[in-house]
């Protein structure tokens, strides 16, 4: 499992092929099938033959973290509120407004479902297994950014394919400094449940 082949084999099938495979059109119980194994996969490399245990880091730096998030969510949020002011006024805010249940519902399901078994995916795992094969973490940084956006091709959407890249490049340098999947996971969640309040959740798949 460590040779190198081994590895550029693993990584083509699991960020190239099945992401880009997704695109296309066959039954989503197939999809999902082969997703739960691949999830299967990788909680099984962590865990047994990587020896990563997936539990929280009490020595996390969550004064630098959160100021730091904050930073970022604040440049976020403007661009954004203006972005969706300027291109869909009526989709701003909407959501949350006329169906707050639905926002309270898919934000929850969102943040479990979807944000931590990316970051275990994007981040534990593609850091953990790929990291000592290029010595230039920018390089690495932009190649984890690059593939985190390829995973939402399935969107078949620009903006989508440009926002995860950006958001890539963000999740990859705060788990490059703080190795935490838990702190990688609160700010993936904070950006997308934002998106998806500002009104930009359609675009990226959220029910509306």
């Amino acid at each position: 499992m460590n040779s190198t082949r081994y590895k550029i084999i693993e990584f083509l099938v699991i960020f190239m092929a099945f992401p880009i495979g997704l695109a296309f059109n066959y039954p989503i119980w197939i999809k999902l099938s082969i997703g739960l194994l691949g999830l299967i996969y990788i909680g099984f490399v962590l865990t047994k033959h990587e020896g990563i245990a997936l539990k929280r880091n009490k020595a996390l730096d969550w004064k630098w973290f959160w100021k730091q998030t904050m930073i970022k969510f604040t440049i976020i949020a403007i661009l954004t509120t203006l972005l969706v002011w300027l291109t869909n006024k009526t989709a701003l805010f909407n959501v949350v407004m006329t169906k707050p249940y639905l926002w309270v519902i898919i934000l929850f399901i969102y943040t479990l479902f979807s944000v931590y078994p990316q970051e275990i995916v994007y981040r534990t795992f593609f850091f953990k297994r790929y990291l000592s094969h290029i010595s230039d973490k920018r390089l690495f940084i932009v190649l984890n950014a690059a593939v985190f956006s390829v995973g939402h091709v399935f969107f078949k959407n620009g903006w989508v394919l440009l926002l995860t890249f950006l958001g890539g490049l963000l999740f990859a340098i705060t788990y490059s400094k703080t190795r935490s999947t838990i702190l990688v996971s609160l700010e993936h969640a904070i950006y997308g449940c934002w998106l998806f309040t500002v009104g930009m959740g359609e675009m990226l798949g959220f029910p509306q």
